[in-house]
């Protein structure tokens, strides 16, 4: 029997590609990815005041589907239009709370933090990933090379500006004088991994 086929709509962030295709995986489909883009007036507008129409993002070419994995706000329409406009029935997932019905969609999935209830609605601990234990185990040596032996490590996350936070300079200068103070008081290496919002003027300055 064939593996069904998943159609997978982000924005193309990094946390949302890692969410839809570890779900893909998971449940074990073929999938095809594609980014999703608004046109220009809708980008401002909230999706529940958005119409369920192919005006409101650009086109782009649609595979043959089965099931739609979509995570992010610009995905919500898309997802919605392609369900109800398939000739065939169309299963849809929405990662993240899509601030639209519920009943638009056959399933939702959130973190447990968001709050989101529903009969439809499964939560999780976390966000959902497409590493598991065996790529872990598998490429755990890529950073052997790198690691001080004989030392603990302190692994540092390092964000951006987001509409509730801005990185200020003299913020992380701050941060960064503690972190120092932690690594040469408990004798640790620190591991500092970016993100897509952390500014590279901060990124550069962390390594």
């Amino acid at each position: 029997m064939s593996k069904l086929k998943g159609l997978l709509l982000t924005e193309g962030m990094h946390g949302m590609i890692s969410q839809v295709e570890g779900l893909a995986k998971a449940l074990d489909i073929e999938f095809t990815h594609q980014k999703v883009e608004l046109n220009s007036f809708w980008k401002m507008i909230p999706p529940n005041l958005t119409p369920v129409s192919n005006l409101v993002f650009k086109k782009f070419d649609v595979p043959d589907f089965d099931i739609i994995i979509s995570c992010g706000r610009k995905s919500v329409i898309p997802s919605i239009y392609l369900k109800k406009n398939s000739n065939k029935k169309i299963f849809n997932i929405h990662i993240q709370d899509p601030k639209v019905s519920l009943s638009n969609f056959d399933f939702i999935i959130t973190p447990e933090h968001d709050s989101l209830n529903g009969k439809n609605v499964i939560t999780s601990k976390g966000a959902i990933h497409y590493l598991n234990l065996d790529e872990i185990k598998n490429n755990h040596s890529y950073l052997e090379e790198k690691l001080k032996k004989n030392k603990d490590y302190l692994l540092l996350v390092l964000g951006g500006p987001n509409k509730y936070y801005d990185y200020d300079d003299q913020n992380l200068i701050n941060i960064f004088d503690k972190i120092k103070k932690i690594l040469s008081t408990n004798n640790l290496q620190a591991i500092v991994i970016p993100s897509m919002r952390t500014p590279k003027k901060n990124d550069k300055s962390s390594r």
